[in-house]
């Protein structure tokens, strides 16, 4: 697939690691695991969402915009990667902050938001659960025009066709270096939240013919709720792309469970797979994203879902400047629900 028609910003120098994960697997019993190392991309600190602006922020540059926007959760990884990528383009940024969590928006927290403010973010604006934040995103776009600048949107998770391109990249970047460190995968374990990492890895599987199934792990529905949206994004991709493809709806495969009580709250079984895969690898996962997604891979492995003598990637979607918003809960300190 040709993707050199569409603008691009480039955030990263070269692939990102795909690495096996020898006492990790050790541990864990079962298949051999390996991982993806997206938590390295560029920006301040890299993630899954890079991939995304490295499209999104091109179209903003190219349209003339002055000033992004976005929102997310308190925590939120793609509000602070967005930011660092205005900062990187010397353009303003503004967010819409969603208190999903009544209660959960500290203004002086660390973590993420932390960042937000070291970065310099120009101006937060903090809603309440439920709001229809691509409204509220909308308010402060009009407010800048209205002072006579010029906002671009980027929506949550930077979860649209374009945006989903950058995991087709990744999906073109993995068959490579699946040719060139002679290695064959059973299955791909993936992060499924906005749906636009899950949707464009999927449309970038089945347009460069990726033999491999992808499941998806939801860090904040259940597969009734999750499936079509990331099938809808994956059909966007594709339809984006000029693809003759329809994406069958039985190529989505997402596994709920893991993210409960709600989305960002911690568990019992995401401390455990934050602490075994630091103490194993040295590799951090963070407490609202992959953490949730690697307990879901531990738990499929241990239900015999994934079996000994299998290779299974985890794609680390990066997060880990979230861990200390969330540290006495991580060091045990604090009782967690399983």
């Amino acid at each position: 697939m040709d993707l050199s028609r569409f603008p691009r910003r480039r955030y990263t120098a070269g692939a990102t690691p795909l690495e096996p994960m020898p006492r990790f697997s050790q541990a864990l019993g079962g298949p051999e695991i390996w991982i993806k190392r997206d938590d390295l991309l560029g920006l301040a600190p890299g993630g899954n969402k890079t991939r995304k602006l490295e499209f999104l922020v091109a179209d903003a540059l190219a349209q003339g915009a002055d000033t992004l926007v976005t929102c997310g959760a308190p925590q939120s990884n793609h509000c602070r990667i967005t930011l660092s990528a205005a900062v990187k383009e010397g353009l303003k940024c503004r967010f819409v902050i969603e208190e999903r969590i009544p209660g959960s928006y500290d203004d002086e927290a660390s973590g993420n938001h932390f960042l937000y403010r070291l970065l310099g973010v120009e101006a937060l604006t903090v809603v309440p659960a439920g709001t229809d934040m691509a409204a509220a995103m909308q308010q402060v776009a009009n407010e800048l025009e209205a002072a006579g600048r010029k906002a671009y949107v980027i929506p949550g998770g930077g979860s649209n066709a374009l945006g989903g391109l950058g995991y087709v990249v990744c999906a073109q970047e993995l068959q490579q270096q699946f040719y060139e460190q002679g290695v064959r995968f059973d299955h791909v374990v993936v992060g499924s939240g906005s749906s636009g990492t899950h949707g464009g890895l999927l449309a970038g599987f089945l347009g460069n013919r990726i033999d491999i199934p992808i499941t998806g792990i939801g860090v904040s529905r259940d597969p009734a709720d999750q499936d079509p949206l990331v099938h809808r994004e994956a059909q966007a991709v594709a339809d984006l792309l000029g693809l003759s493809m329809t994406v069958a709806r039985e190529s989505v495969v997402s596994v709920g469970g893991y993210w409960q009580p709600k989305y960002s709250l911690p568990n019992a079984r995401m401390v455990e797979a934050v602490q075994m895969l630091a103490r194993t690898e040295a590799i951090l996962l963070d407490p609202v994203y992959t953490g949730k997604v690697m307990a879901g891979l531990i738990g499929l492995v241990r239900q015999g879902h994934f079996k000994a003598g299998q290779r299974v990637l985890f794609l680390h979607t990066g997060g880990a400047s979230a861990l200390h918003a969330c540290e006495p809960t991580l060091l045990g300190r604090v009782a967690v629900p399983d």
